[in-house]
Formats: structure tokens, C-alpha cells, sequence
């Protein structure tokens, strides 16, 4: 599986943006797609997850509220809707690919990942 991400970029604190990504390959060997974030000098971070078939959704702490998850099953996409966003969201972003249901917040349950998309907020 191969997951192309989309969409960061500068924005102002408060903005908004919308990251995209796109899978390929043995798609249906994915059970979850989700969403992680590092910044400079800090651990990845788990950001958001949702299941392909019925579109569970997970968020950490953090965002919820301002970021929302979507997918599109017809274009093996997967959608991050960032809004209010503020300095502390600026990361690269990455999106990944799960095979098998585990904790979403460990990295090392993911199976596929992205080349990441940078995301910076300024103040």
C-alpha cells in the first residue's frame, strides 16, 4: 500500500486547512487510516484515526473539537479537517495505514505511512 498525503501549508493562527490522502496498491488490506504529527525535537504523535468500513472515528485530546476525519471509500481517500488552528499544530503530518486493530497511538501499530505534509501556523 502506498499513501501519497496532500494539503499543508502556512497558515494564520485561527486558519484553517484541509490535508488529503490518498491510498494505492492493496488498498483493502487496511483496516484504518489515520493521521500523526512531529514536530522539530518532539516524538510522533497520533492525531486522529477512521475505520474504512463503518467510519469509526478517534481523535487525541488536543484536537478534538477543531480537527474532524473523513474518508472518501470510492477514491481510497482520507480527509483532515483542521480548524482554529493554532502555533502548537505546526508539524510535518503524516498519514498511515493500519492492518490490524491495535492501539492507534503507538506508531508501531502502523503498518503504512506517508511521505508527510508540513503544517505551520503561524501566531
Amino acid at each position: 500500500v502506498q499513501l501519497q498525503a496532500s494539503g499543508g501549508g502556512l497558515v494564520q493562527a485561527g486558519g484553517s486547512l484541509r490535508l488529503s490522502c490518498t491510498a494505492s496498491g492493496r488498498t483493502n488490506s487496511s483496516i484504518y487510516m489515520g493521521w500523526f504529527r512531529q514536530a522539530p525535537g518532539k516524538e510522533r504523535e497520533y492525531v486522529a484515526a477512521i475505520s474504512w468500513s463503518a467510519g469509526t472515528t478517534s481523535y487525541t485530546d488536543s484536537v478534538k473539537g477543531r480537527f474532524t476525519i473523513s474518508k472518501d471509500n470510492a477514491k481510497n481517500t482520507v480527509f483532515l479537517r483542521m480548524n482554529n488552528l493554532k502555533p502548537e499544530d505546526t508539524a510535518i503530518y503524516y498519514c498511515a495505514g493500519m492492518r490490524f486493530l491495535g492501539r492507534y497511538s503507538d506508531p508501531r501499530r502502523w503498518d503504512y505511512w506517508g511521505q508527510g505534509t508540513q503544517v505551520t501556523v503561524s501566531s
